[in-house]
């Protein structure tokens, strides 16, 4: 009986001494969290995509209590994120401008031809390492789909061989522009309409033996266009956002339809 009553009294003693010790402990090296941080971090979508420029989420919140990042600066979350962390930091949020992934190429299976089957493995840049032309066009997609697995809103598939981005799913973080290996992928305001899909720089004569979706550089869209929103640079239209006011006239007149004219972007 003595012995047990021995054994409790010095496992309570060693669990004493060691809380005590844990407690010294914890307020010795005791960091304060700035509590809006942490506010702001659960106003965060939680992607962890690193589109606003930081790591991830955890970084992103760090950098906003600190007044090292803007309030508005997560692309995934948009508006509504934006005013709630505004809200947090008080400041203001601003104009949000959402953004969505698009493909500057239209090389289907019906407008430009297959070199072969591939059979390697199913992953654009570890092709395009390699040296592999898929098609005849070497500014085109690669079309396996590294992409399609990356993206985490399921918003982008494969048809015919080109990525296709689903509109209404994209939430424009960004991670298919990265991993990209042609840099096919860009992202555009989601209100815009009308964009230029092809990426070939070659001149029209050469496009045409390769794709007969390609930019010509025909320059006949910067002749239908009043505001000068429209340029050929590199043999390849350019569209200057800033000065496009969507009114399509370019896209009606362009002879290859590589314009997506304002009711044509899925």
């Amino acid at each position: 009986m003595d012995l047990i009553l021995i054994t409790t009294g010095v496992i309570t003693l060693i669990g004493l001494i060691v809380g005590a010790g844990l407690v010294f402990t914890g307020k010795k090296f005791y960091v304060e969290v700035d509590q809006r941080e942490a506010a702001v971090r659960e106003a965060l979508p939680g992607n962890n995509c690193g589109a606003c420029g930081f790591a991830g989420c955890d970084a992103m919140a760090a950098a906003i209590a600190k007044g090292e990042a803007p309030v508005n600066g997560c692309p995934v979350g948009g508006g509504p994120v934006a005013a709630k962390i505004g809200a947090i930091m008080g400041a203001e949020a601003g104009e949000v401008q959402r953004k969505v992934a698009f493909v500057q190429c239209k090389g289907s299976c019906q407008v430009t031809k297959n070199q072969g089957n591939y059979v390697g493995i199913p992953d654009c840049a570890s092709a395009v390492r390699a040296g592999l032309a898929l098609t005849d066009c070497d500014y085109g997609c690669v079309g396996l789909g590294t992409c399609v697995k990356l993206c985490p809103e399921h918003a982008i598939t494969v048809r015919d061989g080109v990525a296709m981005v689903n509109r209404s799913r994209c939430v424009g973080c960004g991670l298919c522009v990265k991993a990209c290996p042609k840099g096919l992928i860009t992202l555009l305001p989601a209100e815009n309409r009308v964009a230029v899909q092809c990426s070939n720089r070659d001149k029209g004569p050469q496009v045409k033996q390769v794709c007969s979706a390609g930019c010509l550089g025909c320059m006949l869209c910067t002749r239908q266009c009043e505001h000068g929103a429209i340029t050929v640079e590199n043999n390849l239209a350019r569209i200057h956002y800033d000065a496009c006011i969507q009114c399509g006239k370019c896209a009606e007149k362009c002879p290859a339809k590589v314009i997506t004219p304002p009711v044509a972007l899925p």
